[in-house]
């Protein structure tokens, strides 16, 4: 049975108990290596392919992450839609610690972070005005309200640099921008996933409130790793859920994104990079 779902565990989410007739599969990219082995297994009757983002021991920061090396691992084992899950700060005060958020939307404040497969002689511009899949966001939704998670089906996810947190100064700057949720990982990985025709969606699971909330202060280490695991829980029960919802074939236009964004005339593509980009260009390069 063909693996054909990705699943990308963050802060707290390093394993999914559910999974059967695992298997761990190390690969080397043209990227550089993953962050780890993926587990491929099966999931409610799915192949999928799990990948714990920061690796083993949770040992890699977001600006550490090979970003493509994670997403084109994906690609060499035939996954078409990847689920990833990952911990946030709220900006707003309806979107709870505890709750659980789809975002529709990113915006990029990383620095120097590499989030394409192409340059080294062939260019590409693929469409990123919704950064996510429509038909995968919509299953997750349903699968988190099925669970009962209080979900909320949009939103803006700032993604920030890090290590460190926002000060106040940025905190409020991005609720005055009407942004909602604030992480340090996905957008890379749903630029990525679009370049290589893969649906993309990520559960954003809340930890606590930003530094603009008068109580962030008062919070505690030990509450934030505690809300960490609670989300965990809740974000395995979603992506199983979701999983074994999902349709076996994809409606949605995100295995053609390259369909009309490769600029580069086939001719003038060196034959090196054509032979790495092959799992996602062979199709339009011959």
């Amino acid at each position: 049975m063909a693996i054909e779902i990705g699943i990308i565990g963050g802060s707290g989410l390093y394993d999914m108990a559910e999974l059967r007739n695992r298997e761990d599969v190390a690969l080397a990219t043209p990227f550089g290596a993953p962050s780890g082995p993926y587990v491929t297994a099966t999931l409610r009757g799915r192949r999928v392919a799990f990948l714990a983002r920061h690796g083993a021991g949770h040992r890699l920061l977001p600006s550490e992450l090979n970003f493509r090396a994670n997403i084109f691992g994906f690609k060499l084992l035939g996954v078409e839609r990847i689920l990833s899950a990952s911990a946030v700060g709220s900006l707003r005060p309806d979107y709870k610690p505890l709750d659980i958020v789809i975002p529709d939307q990113f915006f990029d404040r990383t620095k120097g972070r590499i989030s394409t497969f192409f340059g080294r002689g062939v260019a590409a511009h693929v469409s990123f005005a919704h950064p996510v899949c429509g038909e995968l966001c919509r299953l997750a939704h349903a699968s988190a309200t099925r669970v009962g998670a209080t979900v909320h089906g949009r939103g803006t996810y700032v993604c920030m640099e890090g290590p460190q947190f926002s000060t106040l100064a940025e905190s409020n700057l991005y609720r005055s921008w009407g942004m909602d949720i604030i992480g340090m990982t996905n957008l890379q990985e749903a630029k990525l996933a679009r370049e290589a025709e893969m649906c993309y969606s990520t559960i954003a699971l809340v930890t606590d409130y930003d530094c603009w909330h008068p109580e962030h202060d008062q919070v505690t280490v030990d509450l934030i790793v505690a809300n960490v695991m609670q989300n965990a829980a809740t974000a395995q029960k979603i992506i199983a859920d979701t999983v074994g919802q999902m349709p076996a074939t994809r409606s949605c236009a995100c295995g053609r994104a390259l369909q009309s964004a490769i600029m580069t005339r086939p001719e003038h593509i060196p034959d090196a990079i054509k032979k790495d980009l092959a799992p996602i260009i062979a199709k339009y390069v011959s």
